[in-house]
């Protein structure tokens, strides 16, 4: 019995195998599919809804959706996209996002992503909530005004470095990543070389000593888009 599976992306026949997620069988082939939680060696994990997608006309997440036969895709329809960029702007004004002062800027994916769908100013008011700097940690820092709570460190901890140095703590508007120590990160075991310091794809974690060694205008996404480097391995 074969392992392929048969699909469409937006009208274009595919092949993907059993046991793959629709962002898998995509990026397989050459199609990005936009995602922010998502990051390659980490369990899928489906919170950021970036990835969203429309399968047989119904909105499922591309990064937990395994692929089936005869599936049906949509993600560059206006409904999709209208639904990222509603998604992006949340996310900037939940948080204090200031792109001109981080240091992440360039290399942040949710910056990137916001240039990708052409968002100069989010329509939604901003919240500005009042969120800390745990600066406790000798090389490592974290500022919690940018955080998405992607998990993406949380999972980079658990099943990259097995510390489970991070979690989350509380529930709706107040949830937020927390450090698993009561010194705050200057009392976990996270390192500046663990995978989880290095996962972030905003400017939430940020290593001490090394801002802005790589100068701007020679950062990841300082002349080409997010996902072009997907989308120029099918040409």
């Amino acid at each position: 019995m074969s392992d392929k599976v048969n699909m469409t992306i937006d009208g274009v026949e595919i092949q993907g195998q059993a046991g793959q997620t629709i962002l898998e069988a995509a990026e397989a082939a050459g199609i990005y599919i936009p995602r922010l939680c998502h990051m390659k060696g980490l369990t899928p994990f489906g919170s950021c809804r970036v990835c969203t997608v429309l399968v047989n006309g119904r909105p499922q997440a591309a990064c937990t959706q395994p692929v089936s036969e005869g599936m049906v895709i949509e993600s560059e329809c206006d409904r999709v996209k209208q639904i990222r960029k509603d998604i992006i702007e949340m996310l900037f004004v939940e948080g204090n996002h200031f792109c001109m002062f981080c240091e992440k800027s360039g290399n942040c994916e949710l910056q990137a992503m916001a240039y990708r769908f052409g968002i100069t100013a989010p329509k939604y008011p901003y919240l500005y909530p009042d969120r800390e700097v745990d600066a406790s940690h000798p090389d490592v820092m974290i500022d919690h005004n940018r955080c998405i709570l992607c998990a993406r460190c949380v999972r980079a901890s658990q099943e990259l470095d097995g510390k489970h140095a991070f979690g989350f703590v509380g529930r709706g508007v107040h949830k937020r990543v927390a450090a698993n120590g009561r010194g705050g990160l200057g009392s976990t075991p996270v390192a500046a070389t663990d995978k989880a310091a290095e996962s972030c794809p905003v400017g939430a974690i940020l290593k001490k000593r090394v801002g802005y060694a790589i100068p701007i205008g020679k950062r990841k996404f300082d002349h080409q888009p997010i996902g072009s480097e997907i989308e120029s391995a099918k040409e």
